[in-house]
């Protein structure tokens, strides 16, 4: 069976290099589902959750924004940030969603609102892969 390539690259570390059969990412189109003979494509990322399908298990991944690049069945995946979902705590990032839905509605600087708007995104991802990884 064809198998995709993936390596998912943070600033500071290879967090993923390994085959898998699917991939869905969290473009900033939207969700985009990946199998083996995709055409080339570069693309950006939102803050949010990719899922890796490995055999018949879905592998939930926080991504933190960032770029996909898809060439001959190898996924390059350049990211500010990620984070598996065995690594999360679910009432930790639960507390952490509530923390900054609270800083949105007292945020009265666009600033702040963007800011606040960025903390909810990724803690929203974070509650979403520990929630799917439980489930």
């Amino acid at each position: 069976m064809m198998t995709l390539n993936i390596r998912i690259i943070a600033p500071d570390r290879t967090v993923w290099d390994a085959e898998a059969q699917e991939i869905i990412l969290p473009s900033s189109t939207g969700q985009l589902g990946i199998l083996t003979g995709h055409a080339p494509l570069l693309t950006a990322l939102d803050i949010g959750v990719m899922r890796v399908r490995v055999d018949k298990e879905w592998m939930p991944i926080v991504l933190l924004g960032g770029f996909a690049e898809i060439e001959n069945n190898q996924l390059t995946i350049l990211v500010n940030g990620a984070e598996g979902a065995s690594q999360i705590d679910l009432s930790e990032a639960e507390k952490n969603l509530d923390t900054a839905t609270q800083l949105l509605s007292d945020a009265s600087s666009n600033k702040e609102k963007i800011e606040a708007t960025q903390k909810i995104r990724k803690a929203r991802a974070r509650v979403q892969a520990a929630t799917a990884a439980t489930s």
